[in-house]
This record gives structure tokens, C-alpha cells and sequence, in this order.
């Protein structure tokens, strides 16, 4: 899975350096056979975020960009269009959501939900049904996130937020300490595996791609 999202995420065409993060020596020598650059790093680390933090503090780029290895779905188009939009220096984090038109996902607590303003930026993230009396679509929330670098490790920093413990959303952490979030609307939704059921899901996904 691991390596699908790896290949999925080098056909980008604005990042400059791709490095898989990691403190289990199994996925790092798995890395190292499909030629991936592997950084080992603490096993302390609470969230993929410090581990990310962790590499960024090492690599001088502005711009650092959190792809999570459960998604092997992942289009290159996603992450060009984050990088694309930190481009403007004054948006400290972006991240993806899709559009879906499929109410029955709505109260799933593992699609997490997102609800923007009218320039595209997050005004609430959660795992209830938000707006909780959609009728017509909701935006699924996508764990792919973009950050100027300078902010990541402020972000790394700050201590995690009431409203990011209940809904054990991260993301929410920014939010509360008033940092705006840039939500990218794309029209690929990356299923992320959670559970054996997504396994086959995925499966199922890219057979239909291969017969196409």
C-alpha cells in the first residue's frame, strides 16, 4: 500500500524531493526495495504531523507536504494543487476535500466532514454529519495536508486543542488557535484505508483501472 501511495504521489510535478518517514525498520527496508528515500525518526511521536515536523526541521523547504501512507488512491493532481495554492505565502495550511453526492456516507464517523466559507476556507471539520441537514452533497474531508514550513513547526508546538481531542481531528488544533485552512475542492475522492472492508474496496478500484 505503502508503495502505491509512493508512486501515486511522484507523478507530481511540483515536488521536489519525496521522502517516506517512518520509526518501524519493516516499512523502512519494504521503502528502500521499491528505491524510496526513507528517513527514520523518533518513535515518540504522537501524531504524523511531529514525524513529518521532524524531517522538515532537516530538509530547508517553504513548503512541506504530509501525504499519509493509507491513501494508495492518491492523484498527483491533488498535490500539485496544494502546493500550488501555498504559494501565497498567507495560507498557512491547505488541505483536499471531495464532493459527494451520496447522503447514506453522511453519518459515517470514519468519512470526515468539512464545511468552507465562500473563499474555500475550513470553518469546522467533523466526523458527525455536517451540515448536519445536507440534502443535496457534503464535503468529505481528505488527509492530505500542505503546510509552509515555518508554520508546520509552530504547529508541532502548540498543544493539542479541546475541540481537536473530541473530534480526534488534528486539524481542528489550527482552527481553534484562529490559523485559516485552505480547502482545496477536488473531484478525486482518495479512499483511505481504515478498515479490511477499504482493502477490498481499493481492490476493486484499481481492477476497474486496469481494465479500463
Amino acid at each position: 500500500m505503502v508503495q502505491r501511495v509512493f508512486e501515486g504521489a511522484r507523478r507530481a510535478k511540483h515536488l521536489s524531493r519525496l521522502v517516506i518517514a517512518t520509526d518501524d525498520e519493516r516499512i523502512r527496508k519494504a521503502c528502500l526495495a521499491f528505491g524510496a528515500e526513507v528517513w527514520m525518526t523518533s518513535p515518540d511521536h504522537n501524531t504524523g504531523t511531529e514525524r513529518v515536523a521532524e524531517v522538515a526541521e532537516k530538509i530547508k523547504t517553504p513548503i512541506v507536504i504530509n501525504i499519509q501512507g493509507d491513501v494508495p488512491l492518491i492523484r498527483e493532481e491533488v498535490i500539485d494543487e496544494l502546493i500550488c495554492a501555498l504559494q501565497n505565502e498567507s495560507i498557512p495550511m491547505a488541505t483536499v476535500a471531495a464532493k459527494v453526492n451520496d447522503l447514506g456516507n453522511l453519518k459515517e464517523e470514519d468519512t470526515v466532514k468539512v464545511v468552507v466559507d465562500k473563499k474555500g476556507f475550513a470553518l469546522y471539520f467533523s466526523r458527525s454529519p455536517l451540515p448536519c441537514w445536507a440534502n443535496d452533497y457534503f464535503l468529505k474531508h481528505i488527509g492530505v495536508y500542505g503546510y509552509q514550513r515555518d508554520f508546520l513547526l509552530r504547529f508541532r508546538d502548540m498543544p493539542p486543542s479541546r475541540l481537536e481531542k473530541a473530534e480526534k481531528l488534528e486539524q481542528l488544533r489550527a482552527l481553534e488557535n484562529g490559523f485559516r485552512i485552505k480547502v482545496i475542492e477536488s473531484p478525486y475522492s482518495a479512499l483511505s484505508v481504515d478498515s479490511p472492508q477499504d482493502i477490498i474496496r481499493v481492490e476493486e478500484i484499481l481492477t476497474r483501472r486496469e481494465n479500463e
